[in-house]
């Protein structure tokens, strides 16, 4: 959008800017049965030369189908600590590290 608005600004100070503004992505997908759900949820952690770097913190595990055709799954932790924990913490919002271990499926 910054680019639409004839600011004449690099792609790369735009990248830079939007990493150093943005802390996490949600991401959100269409399944089969026609059903949206979050599918990741992924932390900016930087700039590397002109690529944003992303880590993925947490990630829809689809299980299988439920008999009425429903996506079934579940959220498991990547075991990836992000750093906007630490404002969180300032924040006054506790999150037990716990939270972010991985987690193994059985």
């Amino acid at each position: 959008m910054a680019l639409m608005a004839n600011l004449n600004l690099p792609e790369k100070a735009v990248r830079q800017q939007i990493a150093s503004a943005v802390s996490l992505v949600v991401q959100i997908a269409r399944f089969n049965d026609g059903s949206r759900r979050i599918t990741h949820l992924t932390e900016i952690t930087g700039m590397e030369e002109s690529v944003v770097s992303m880590q993925d913190v947490f990630v829809f595990q689809r299980t299988g189908v439920s008999a009425e055709g429903r996506v079934s799954g579940k959220f498991v932790a990547t075991g990836i600590r992000p750093k906007f924990v630490e404002k969180l913490t300032a924040s006054g919002i506790a999150i037990p590290a716990a939270f972010f271990e991985h987690s193994v499926s059985v």
